[in-house]
């Protein structure tokens, strides 16, 4: 007698422990943008300091995503699955506990991306090892569906949670979702790993130091640090040394950290590069948006979370119906589409800003913006991975992802970091245009803003200047007011710049021929 197959039910519960755990990781980040202002004025912090934190944690994921794939395959893909979870439960439970915005960026950011980093593509291993065929692909439409529900009702959830209760309880959740998800760890079988068992840590440190770089020299920029250029003049050159030492290492036969022929794809290139324009515009929005509304409009987290609602959930219902009907659309037809759709709806904003005195102002234009999203997320993985062959799907699927995270996190960074940079300027050269304002105060708040320039709202700047006479405090609102508007709308012309780029990217798409996607493409690129 041969052995029987795994009940259907352990399957099915498997199936919900990772969809468990996919559903954590999604929700987590649209948990803290919702929560923004809460946070700053918990823990006496500044709006720079947890874009920051944000930045970081995309960041983070995005260097380590190719390094901690391989040390799944050396160590065990269950064991990095186990400690991934745990590095993620570590740094919900510091945001739990924290006192100081340095918590925050060493637990949650840093360890929280790193668990983040090893439990995706632990997370696609065990998939295929534990799966076969149907029940497979159920079960990657099970993760898919769990990361897309997560993405549409995050902004509610998080929003309800931090407003009746506290943002620290949402974080606590999160914690105990995934002490569930360990409890059932008996269920996962591990996958051996049979390749190679050679690893090129030299490359996998030059990724690091090449995306870490990049990122960290705009966050030091906007923090107003110092060797700005020289952070960012160290990733780039690491970038182009990895470039080569990989093409390198490749024609000589030896062990690379990732395949550089699969590079000289263009059906890969243009989707990969698609990818990280789309996470660049969602994360300039991400930062942009969420400030105007708490710091701007002074909502809380519930309000902001229904504000973003129109966005997230078109997003949800047109990925999913795109992904079902695109009948005989080409894909890259779709995602000019959505390229155009998304910088369409962040260009109708723009002007909205200076005017808008309620969230109901973005309903429209966040709808037209979370449809063209909605059309990117239905086709580009499928794009991205069309023209790889079975064998190398994982690590081309890696590639894919770290693209994105490192898209997301760039995103964060430049939006953030012009955001400060236009209001500072916008302020000082207002201020010293004032008639009411004395020239003593001119020049304090122009060295004041120099060290360190922050969006504030009009409530914290009143107590700030309760002891001003009143046309002062006048003068220095409107300020306010103006200098955040506009700062506010040139941080929206990055992710409006990456969606035009975009649109470039695929109009290069629509020159290719179509590849449709072998089943395992269509389930690498689902997860």
């Amino acid at each position: 007698m041969t052995n029987a197959p795994t009940a259907p039910a352990g399957n099915t519960r498997l199936s919900l422990v990772l969809a468990a755990a996919m559903f954590v990781l999604v929700v987590d980040t649209s948990l803290m943008n919702v929560s923004i202002a809460a946070v700053v004025r918990d823990l006496d912090t500044t709006v720079s300091a947890v874009q920051s934190a944000i930045a970081l944690e995309a960041l983070v994921s995005a260097a380590f995503i190719l390094i901690s794939s391989k040390v799944g395959d050396l160590f065990g893909r269950k064991r990095a699955y186990i400690v991934g979870l745990l590095a993620y439960a570590i740094g919900a439970l510091a945001m739990t506990l924290a006192q100081s915005i340095t918590a925050i960026i060493i637990f949650w950011a840093i360890i929280g991306g790193l668990g983040a980093s090893l439990l995706l593509p632990a997370m696609q291993s065990l998939v295929h090892g534990n799966f076969e065929g149907a029940a497979q692909k159920k079960t990657y439409a099970l993760i898919g569906a769990a990361a897309a529900i997560a993405a549409a009702v995050g902004p509610l959830l998080g929003g309800f949670v931090t407003t009746y209760l506290s943002w620290r309880v949402g974080f606590l959740l999160e914690v105990v979702v995934i002490a569930g998800v360990l409890s059932q760890i008996g269920l996962v079988k591990d996958v051996p790993y049979t390749g190679d068992r050679k690893a090129d840590l030299p490359s996998a440190g030059l990724s690091v130091l090449g995306m870490g770089g990049v990122v960290l020299g705009i966050l030091v920029w906007q923090e107003g640090g110092d060797y700005v250029l020289l952070l960012i003049a160290i990733g780039a050159l690491a970038l182009w040394a990895l470039s080569h030492r990989l093409v390198r290492r490749h024609r000589d036969g030896k062990v690379t950290l990732l395949d550089p022929e699969l590079f000289r794809l263009p059906h890969f290139r243009a989707g990969i590069t698609g990818q990280m324009l789309q996470n660049v515009m969602l994360g300039g929005a991400m930062i942009s948006l969420p400030i105007f509304l708490q710091i701007k409009l002074e909502y809380d987290a519930m309000q902001t979370g229904l504000s973003l609602a129109p966005l997230s959930l078109t997003m949800f219902f047109v990925a999913i119906r795109a992904g079902r009907k695109s009948g005989r659309r080409r894909p890259a037809e779709i995602i000019r589409a959505g390229f155009a759709l998304s910088m369409l709806g962040l260009v109708l904003i723009v002007p909205i800003v200076s005017r808008a005195d309620s969230g109901w102002y973005l309903v429209i234009p966040l709808m037209i913006t979370g449809a063209g999203l909605g059309l990117l997320v239905s086709q580009l993985n499928n794009y991205a991975l069309a023209p790889i062959d079975d064998d190398r799907i994982s690590e081309a699927a890696g590639i894919n992802s770290a693209a994105g995270s490192f898209g997301l996190s760039f995103g964060l960074a430049v939006a953030g970091g012009v955001l400060l940079a236009t209001l500072s300027l916008a302020f000082t050269n207002m201020t010293n245009a004032s008639p009411v304002i004395p020239s003593t105060q001119q020049q304090q708040i122009a060295q004041t803003l120099e060290d360190d320039a922050q969006v504030v709202s009009n409530t914290q700047l009143e107590k700030l200047l309760a002891e001003e006479p009143p046309a002062v405090q006048e003068a220095i609102l409107g300020i306010n007011v103006d200098a955040t508007n506009l700062a506010l709308q040139v941080a929206l012309l990055v992710p409006i710049l990456a969606g035009f780029l975009g649109l470039l990217d695929a109009m290069r798409m629509i020159r290719l021929p179509d590849i449709k996607p072998s089943a395992s493409v269509e389930a690498a690129a689902l997860a």
